[in-house]
């Protein structure tokens, strides 16, 4: 056999042997290795109710679709974020999904630990509202998707639309236009106090209460643009100015108020303010009743709370084809949906809302997601202060307690405590919160 032939069974025995290792790596996986799996760790869902529905739901339908296992790891924020850091340094990355709050995401993005999710392409067949969008592209790159949210919203006892004050209609109020102001909430205050003798807007002012909320997260975004950067600013004495004058329509048993719901059924207030699920219940006994709207807007925007978890791949993560699945599952309508009727957190895309059944649930849902995606939407992020963020809650329930109950000088108060503030946040290290920070 001349040198020709015998160079030519030499390649096809080695395109045979290719073919046949290529095969039993094939037939190992099917077979022997089994489908891919991929770590999701979450600081998020992991009470054992919660975490029962993620297993057992969740988990158990995406794998029936995809035939990839999922191991879902319940985590604190503090240890989430040790065991991210030691894994990448390390160069052993094995959590393939976070599942992680806002300030979170926002740490790891800028440590470097996050891959960019672009590279993904987008989720078709669902609209993040565009605040969403906008805080989830962080630090150069798409650093999470939006996964669900919480929020305080207003609700209205429907018998307020007979009371609304000149310029201003139901539809303005429930879609949140440009119209649906905090001087027009005076306003309509007033009127009801004026034409019903009664005091019917209330706020969740007890020890208990999440007044602080309202007036971090709402007032000072609305009137000053941010919660700390401006709060001794000429634009926070005007807001206090304004809240001094609104708190004569305001029920006196507000004070005694730890959450809005029973109030609401009993009709001591018509108008109301605190957290979706602290309302819940007035929704759900009585759905006919009441109306949730976004909350009003102020000289700055509609400033308000959003508590947002996203979901995201670290840097170097093993299966990233299979953690973009699991996003994308996730992120569909209807498993936002169940996610909302089993543990309560709401949709982070505008298609879910559609897709829930009519009642209380879906009258919540609207209002929460008018209210994310106003045009004039100022998002208010909660500062990560761990054990010393109740010194920052506290500064803006004396600046009221000073200011509004007992009359002190609005500017000498604000600036007493505007040290404080700016020095809480020098000694932890922890950046201003946006909006604006």
């Amino acid at each position: 056999m001349n040198r020709r032939g015998i160079g030519r069974k030499i390649i096809i025995i080695a395109i045979a042997l290719i073919i046949i290792v290529a095969a039993g790596y094939f037939l190992y996986n099917y077979f022997f290795a089994g489908p891919k799996e991929i770590v999701w760790a979450s600081t998020q869902l992991c009470p054992s109710a919660e975490r029962a529905f993620v297993e057992n739901t969740l988990i158990k339908e995406f794998k029936d679709e995809t035939g990839i296992n999922v191991e879902f790891v319940p985590i604190s924020y503090a240890d989430l974020a040790s065991r991210l850091e030691a894994e990448i340094k390390a160069g052993k990355v094995t959590i393939s999904v976070v599942g992680e709050l806002h300030g979170g995401l926002d740490m790891f993005a800028s440590e470097g630990w996050l891959e960019d999710l672009s590279k993904f392409g987008t989720l078709s067949g669902r609209t993040f509202p565009a605040a969403l969008e906008q805080y989830s592209n962080i630090h150069g790159i798409k650093a999470y998707i939006p996964w669900m949210t919480a929020t305080y919203v207003f609700v209205v006892n429907k018998k307020a639309f007979d009371y609304l004050p000149e310029g201003l209609t139901e539809d303005d109020v429930k879609m949140g236009t440009s119209k649906w102001t905090y001087d027009a909430l005076l306003q309509w205050a007033k009127k009801i106090y004026e034409e019903t003798g009664e005091k019917k807007l209330g706020f969740p002012v007890s020890p208990k209460g999440l007044w602080h909320r309202f007036l971090h997260g709402y007032l000072y975004p609305s009137f000053t643009g941010a919660q700390v950067k401006y709060f001794n600013s000429s634009d926070a004495v005007a807001m206090w100015e304004y809240l001094k004058e609104l708190w004569q329509y305001v029920n006196p048993a507000s004070t005694t108020y730890d959450a809005l719901a029973e109030p609401l059924l009993k009709e001591e207030v018509w108008l109301a303010w605190d957290h979706t699920a602290r309302i819940k219940d007035a929704i759900v006994q009585n759905p006919d009743q009441f109306v949730v709207v976004p909350v009003p807007a102020g000289p700055k925007g509609r400033g308000f709370i959003l508590v947002v978890a996203g979901l995201a791949i670290p840097k170097n993560a093993p299966n990233q084809e299979e953690a973009w699945k699991l996003i994308e599952y996730l992120t569909r309508p209807e498993t936002q949906v169940k996610i909302l009727e089993n543990v309560g957190f709401f949709p982070s895309v505008n298609e879910a809302v559609g897709q829930i059944p009519s009642g209380p649930l879906k009258i919540m849902a609207e209002g929460v997601n008018r209210q994310v995606g106003a045009s004039d939407a100022l998002l208010a992020m909660i500062p990560s202060l761990g054990a010393r963020g109740g010194e920052f809650t506290g500064a803006y329930r004396e600046a009221f307690e000073r200011i509004v109950l007992q009359g002190e000088d609005i500017q000498t108060v604000l600036n007493e405590l505007a040290q404080q503030l700016f020095k809480l946040f020098e000694e932890t290290g922890a950046p201003l919160p946006p909006p604006d920070a």
